[in-house]
């Protein structure tokens, strides 16, 4: 008998030991923990997937407006999911940004075949107006010209799509390229990609910007007879061009953007585009101002940023003056073609 109480408070004694030594290795577990914790070591440790995307989100929503870049020029008008997409779709065009390892550009937008491009005219406006567009939020542009559909079709096009800037849902994908309305095989090799693209062409009348211009567009000076076969003369034929893009697309893809209008006004010519690519008019006469001295409207400077925009030095140059009767030669010239052109688009660009 007394050996069995002897056994039992023996037992009892072992499970108060080993309950005390559990609590005891408990505490010391937890007070490692915190301890590492205060010095910053468990920021290292793994944490759920959607915890990661609410803080990055959060993050991007918290730092608005300390980096200022062209999209935020954008934001005054547009929402703040457009905003947020807008610097999302930054992140992931960012090579360098890197999270757990996981390039942003991986987690965030694809990368999409243009749904609109511009596809001319050279010289006529085409950069200011691919520059003015990526103002706004929702549009995501290649800033060199691909060429994609008059010099490296052979590439394919899955070549194409990489060059393209990764896009979020709402966004659309943009290229400039002005050679291709000039391009004998470019409409049909737009159509082939995709038939509901939308197409811009930047017309202007203008100057030319050759003091020998005269010697060049002119067969004979004495009689007048203009020199077809010189490519400045013919890309001013652009009811010839048109004939050739309206067999695949219908007039109604079109959209043609006065490259004077571009220069006198440019936020209405750009709410035109705005509203023919579907977008928000977010892009207004808030964001210009007028350079005398490039004779051409300038980006007004965004927030962080200690200067305005305006494009390059070949841009927006004043051109030589030609003499009065070689552009009236060149006019009547012109005028055959312009008419056609006015028809064919259903616009008078007031160019006689």
């Amino acid at each position: 008998m007394g050996c069995s109480k002897w056994r039992s408070g023996f037992n009892f004694g072992h499970l108060k030991v080993q309950s005390k030594l559990s609590v005891f290795f408990t505490m010391i577990i937890l007070f490692t923990y915190l301890f590492y914790c205060l010095n910053g070591y468990c920021d290292s440790l793994p944490r759920p997937v959607y915890d990661q995307q609410s803080n990055f989100q959060n993050k991007i929503i918290l730092h608005d407006g300390q980096d200022a870049s062209q999209d935020q020029l954008g934001a005054y008008n547009a929402s703040p999911v457009s905003i947020v997409r807008g610097q999302l779709s930054d992140l992931g065009n960012s090579a360098n940004v890197q999270s757990n390892n996981i390039s942003i550009a991986n987690n965030f937008g694809s990368k999409k075949f243009p749904q609109a491009i511009i596809i001319g005219v050279k010289k006529g406006g085409t950069r200011a107006l691919l520059e003015f567009l990526r103002i706004h939020p929702d549009v995501r542009a290649v800033g060199a010209e691909p060429h994609f559909f008059d010099r490296f079709y052979d590439k394919g096009l899955e070549w194409y799509r990489n060059l393209m800037p990764r896009t979020l849902e709402g966004q659309i994908t943009m290229e400039k390229t002005p050679s291709y309305f000039i391009t004998k095989e470019a409409p049909r090799r737009v159509f082939s990609m995709s038939r509901h693209t939308k197409l811009i062409v930047v017309t202007l009348t203008k100057s030319p910007g050759l003091p020998s211009f005269q010697n060049l567009a002119f067969r004979n000076a004495t009689t007048g007879l203009i020199d077809t076969s010189w490519s400045a003369v013919r890309i001013g034929i652009y009811a010839k061009h048109l004939e050739n893009w309206l067999r695949f697309f219908p007039l109604s893809r079109f959209l043609f953007v006065s490259g004077e209008r571009l220069v006198t006004d440019p936020a209405g010519e750009m709410g035109r585009v705005q509203d023919f690519l579907g977008l928000k008019r977010v892009v207004t006469d808030k964001h210009f101002y007028f350079n005398q001295t490039k004779g051409f409207p300038c980006l007004k400077k965004p927030e962080g940023s200690s200067r305005p925009r305006c494009l390059g030095k070949s841009k927006g140059r004043p051109h030589p003056q030609i003499p009065s009767e070689v552009l009236l030669r060149l006019r009547d010239f012109y005028r055959p073609f312009n008419l056609k052109f006015y028809q064919m688009t259903g616009h008078d660009f007031g160019w006689d």
